[in-house]
């Protein structure tokens, strides 16, 4: 009589995840072509089925709404400006691996520098003294914001990301508490303040289109080329690493938000001198919190964050245009931006891991 085989059987999975290895950069950009395009026919067949708009006429709207007038391009170029500097404000404290969630608090303490300058000062200086002050004010208060949850990080090791997302809404209500000192009347509305103008080149947007370029190239050199630089990317693969060779850990995290700090700053500085010319409690618009889906979905790259940049504003400026167009809710075109940034994503996946299924045991 045959013995009974008690071995226990060791089930494998269906399939595991497994790293894959850096892809060539041709397939990289065919993963994300691919991902946009499937992203397209998703987004069609929802609006078709939903809401019965032709999705050609659809997406030629959205494009109509960011392309379609010359103001409307200029819009779109400084917007897209904008939200670059708040990602490049960020990508330094990404890249060490310190999540900074504060760059729209930062900017907000920036923009109330700036004003606070603009109210009290007036017309007792020059406008070019003025907008130096208003800078160095901004610079010094986005980078103050910054340094108090750099210290508590690099000698106590708090979670970053809770502290840095609750002084936002400390910034918040420190905007408010100024707007009804400042307002007697109790409107909370400052209005267009008439001092600290910056100068118009050609139109109210290029000059600020300009300074974000310039930052773009000193950031990826800052990141690629500096020893500084090298020191983020250190710490950020590796803390214990870093303190082997003799790299100053908790200097870099306060270093490198002092530099997250004061670009958010500068950000604050051209919301207010070139655009806004006030402060209000919504001055950040939300782009801090988008700006880490560009730094992330730029690779902490300047230059492909331009790209992703122009990417975003031009969701958020096509839906705007196809709520009006078709007056359907802001609902619907939020959800054709979900479904596209989704797909982008979601191919991030495809790039950085591999799925491997498991093989047929042959008999």
């Amino acid at each position: 009589m045959a013995k009974k085989d008690n071995t226990a059987r060791i089930h494998e999975p269906l399939f595991h995840i497994a790293k894959r290895d850096a892809l060539p950069l041709g397939k990289t950009v065919l993963i994300r072509a691919s991902a946009i395009l499937i992203s397209l026919v998703v987004c069609a067949i929802v609006c078709f089925v939903l809401i019965k708009i032709n999705p050609l006429e659809l997406y030629s709207t959205m494009f109509e709404g960011v392309f379609g007038t010359s103001r409307r391009i200029w819009k779109f170029l400084k917007d897209s400006a904008v939200l670059l500097c708040f990602a490049l404000a960020v990508t330094p404290a990404f890249k060490m691996k310190f999540w900074n969630i504060g760059a729209e608090g930062q900017v907000l303490v920036s923009c109330l520098a700036s004003v606070a300058c603009m109210y009290y000062l007036k017309d007792s200086v020059d406008t070019w003294l003025l907008l130096i002050i208003m800078f160095v004010a901004s610079v010094l208060a986005g980078a103050a914001w910054a340094l108090l949850p750099a210290i508590c990080k690099a000698q106590w090791n708090t979670n970053e990301t809770l502290f840095t997302l609750m002084m936002n809404y400390v910034a918040t209500n420190l905007v408010a508490f100024f707007l009804i000192k400042w307002t007697p009347d109790g409107s909370s509305s400052l209005g267009s303040l008439p001092y600290g103008h910056l100068p118009q080149v050609l139109n109210e947007y290029l000059l600020l289109i300009i300074v974000v370029a310039l930052l773009t190239v000193g950031m990826y050199i800052y990141l690629k080329y500096s020893k500084q630089g090298y020191e983020i990317s250190v710490v950020g693969e590796s803390q214990k690493t870093a303190s082997y060779i003799g790299i100053s850990v908790k200097k870099v995290i306060v270093r490198t938000m002092l530099v997250s700090g004061a670009i958010c700053g500068l950000a604050g500085f051209l919301i207010v001198s070139a655009l806004d010319h006030s402060v209000t409690t919504e001055s950040a618009g939300g782009q801090g919190f988008t700006a880490i889906m560009v730094s992330w979905l730029g690779k902490f790259n300047p230059f492909i964050m331009i790209i992703t940049s122009f990417l975003m504003i031009f969701l958020q400026q096509g839906a705007d245009r196809i709520s009006t167009e078709f007056n359907i809710s802001n609902a619907f075109p939020s959800i054709v931006t979900g479904i596209i940034l989704f797909f982008i994503i979601g191919c991030e996946f495809f790039i950085n891991y591999k799925i491997i299924f498991r093989q047929k045991e042959v008999k």
